[in-house]
């Protein structure tokens, strides 16, 4: 079972990661659209697809396949490792609720910042990678 979990964990990490790192970047080409536009209407259409279909469902299956691969394991809370890297997923999540506000407001037709700031928020998902992927696998502090 353990094996098998953690399969599906890793399949889903990999397709959520592609839409957190997808989506701010439609953000960087969305927010100078002018609203009502054709353009801008396609944006909404490929923000909320993105969500709905691969973002949401794939961050479903991260949460529920990483708790299947913990207790199969036996890590136990208090392995400082973990925290660490529970840190880190507890970020991607807090990130990923910023992204779904950010599409909200592009649904509604406002526009939440300007490219810069979007092209800054899309480095986050990277950022964050790194950091779980080397509490994963190299586990300092034990």
């Amino acid at each position: 079972m353990y094996e098998w979990a953690k399969v599906i964990h890793i399949l889903a990490v990999i397709s959520w990661m592609a839409g957190l790192f997808y989506l701010p970047r439609l953000f960087v080409y969305h927010v100078d659209q002018a609203v009502g536009s054709g353009t801008d209407e396609t944006f909404k259409v490929m923000e909320r697809r993105l969500l709905k279909a691969i973002m949401r469902p794939a961050a479903l299956v991260t949460l529920l396949s990483g708790i299947a691969v913990w207790q199969a394991a036996g890590f136990g809370i208090t392995d400082r490792w973990l925290l660490c890297k529970l840190l880190g997923v507890v970020a991607m999540y807090g990130f990923h609720g910023l992204l779904e506000s950010h599409t909200a407001q592009f649904q509604r037709g406002a526009r939440p910042q300007n490219s810069r700031y979007f092209r800054i928020i899309n480095e986050v998902p990277t950022v964050l990678l790194i950091w779980i992927v080397i509490f994963v696998v190299v586990k300092p502090f034990t």
